[in-house]
């Protein structure tokens, strides 16, 4: 598709008489289009923000008015109206991806309840996916992460956001967040850690093509890689086993204000309890396998809260999209001091844990490399 082509979808979008909103941005400046009423008649209020101070504008319904804004050639475009929306994105290299979908989800009252539809924050049909890949079922999970993620983050956050992507894989969490985050006007640089070198040259490739020039990629090991500057926000989605433990020893070395991550299998729990003491809950192998996925998760919310984080422990998505739907939510107090490698706070949650069950969780083990 060429430019010409896809800016007459948005210009026929931004005109018409049920247009809604629009975003557009680059890596360093953003633009929200939305109507508006004035005396002379209907209007749009254009507000640009370079990260500086934003400007506000109001011009004229017309082709001409909004003419200087499609010569910008923005990155990414999001035009919505009362009927479909539509989206735009432009590579690095060029390549102009356009997509349309279903109109914007309406206000939901409180007697529609249960019934209201599910909005996307990054829809499944979204162009980003035409350049990343992903299959439905790993589509659906990171836009239900980004909701999560979204929901943790207030409204008021720094400027400029670090954020790291640890066990990223094929990085389609880091590429989606990324995205998201930016699109909600912040400055962010987003590293994603994998310990295979060929990962970090694809989604170092990737990265360029899509012109996102704050996405780099590290290879290395979760517990080794070396990640420059303060770190805000931590993500982790299915981390296998202990990596998972890596990834919130991490975080807490880290002293990361936001941890989101959404452990994979349980294995060394579960092998600890097959070498403990036989009981009802360890006998059969199932079972054992069930307790050790919800033994591993409370000890390590607890070891979180005893290193001064609020937790959270949700289902981040449908279990019919992975059976692995458990999210580990932490926000850092800042009114708390935690110890590092003594996670036994006051409430004695750890401890007795423990205590009841001989088992040693690996990331009490992580803690004690922390300074």
């Amino acid at each position: 598709m060429t430019w010409e082509e896809a800016a007459a979808e948005l210009r026929e979008a931004l005109l018409s008489s049920d247009f809604v909103r629009a975003v557009a941005n680059t890596g360093t400046q953003r633009v929200t289009v939305r109507p508006i009423e004035v005396k002379s008649g209907p209007a749009l209020q254009i507000v640009t923000e370079d990260g500086v101070r934003p400007t506000t504008k109001t011009v004229p319904v017309t082709k001409a008015a909004i003419e200087p804004l499609l010569d910008e050639r923005y990155r990414n475009w999001h035009v919505e109206t009362a009927r479909q929306t539509v989206k735009v994105q432009i590579s690095k290299k060029g390549r102009v991806l356009l997509s349309k979908g279903g109109p914007p989800a309406a206000p939901v009252t409180a007697a529609k309840g249960h019934d209201r539809e599910k909005q996307h924050l990054l829809d499944p049909g979204d162009p980003l996916f035409d350049v990343i890949g992903g299959d439905a079922r790993k589509r659906r999970q990171v836009d239900a992460f980004l909701r999560a993620l979204d929901a943790a983050l207030p409204a008021e956050v720094p400027d400029r956001l670090r954020v790291v992507d640890l066990g990223c894989g094929n990085a389609y969490l880091t590429f989606a967040a990324y995205r998201h985050l930016t699109e909600r006007g912040l400055d962010v640089h987003l590293t994603g850690v994998d310990v295979r070198e060929d990962q970090r040259e694809r989604n170092t490739r990737l990265a360029a093509e899509l012109g996102f020039e704050k996405v780099d990629f590290v290879a290395g090991t979760i517990l080794d890689a070396k990640v420059e500057g303060a770190v805000d926000v931590v993500l982790a989605l299915h981390a296998c086993d202990t990596a998972t433990d890596e990834a919130l020893a991490r975080a807490i070395e880290w002293d990361a204000r936001w941890i989101l991550a959404a452990p994979c299998c349980h294995k060394d729990i579960s092998r600890q309890l097959r070498k403990g003491t036989e009981t009802a809950l360890t006998r059969s192998g199932i079972l054992r396998e069930r307790f050790a996925d919800v033994l591993t998760d409370s000890l390590r919310s607890a070891i979180l809260r005893d290193q001064g984080y609020a937790v959270d422990v949700v289902e981040f998505v449908d279990s019919a999209h992975t059976p692995r739907n458990l999210l580990l939510k932490a926000t850092k107090l800042q009114a708390t001091k935690a110890v590092h490698g003594n996670p036994q706070g006051p409430s004695g949650d750890y401890q007795s844990l423990v205590s009841d069950w001989g088992v040693r969780p690996h990331l009490a083990e992580l803690l004690h490399r922390i300074p």
